[in-house]
C-alpha cells in the first residue's frame, strides 16, 4: 500500500455521512474530555475531527485513496421489489 502525496492535498470530498456523523460526535466528545483535563493533545485531535467532519474531506483518506461517500444508488433502493397494480 503506497501514499499519495498528491492526491492527499487534492479537495475532493471522501468521508461519508455515516462517518462523517462519527467524527463530529466523537471530535466533540474529544474537546469536552480536553476541557476538563487540560489536554492539548485533546484538544487537537477533537478539532482536527470536527473539522474534517465538517468539509467532508480528510486528507489521510485521500493519500491513501479511500473513499467512503456512496457513489452510486444505494444497494436497498435496487433490490426493492415492484408492486404490480
Amino acid at each position: 500500500m503506497s501514499f499519495d502525496f498528491k492526491r492527499m492535498i487534492k479537495f475532493e470530498h471522501n468521508v461519508g455521512e455515516k462517518e462523517k456523523k462519527y467524527r463530529m460526535y466523537a471530535g466533540a466528545a474529544l474537546i469536552a474530555i480536553s476541557i476538563f483535563t487540560a489536554s492539548i493533545a485533546l484538544l487537537l485531535i477533537g478539532l482536527v475531527l470536527v473539522a474534517t467532519g465538517f468539509f467532508g474531506f480528510c486528507p489521510i483518506n485521500g493519500g491513501l485513496n479511500r473513499n467512503t461517500c456512496c457513489t452510486g444508488e444505494s444497494p436497498e433502493a435496487s433490490n426493492t421489489p415492484e408492486e404490480n397494480n
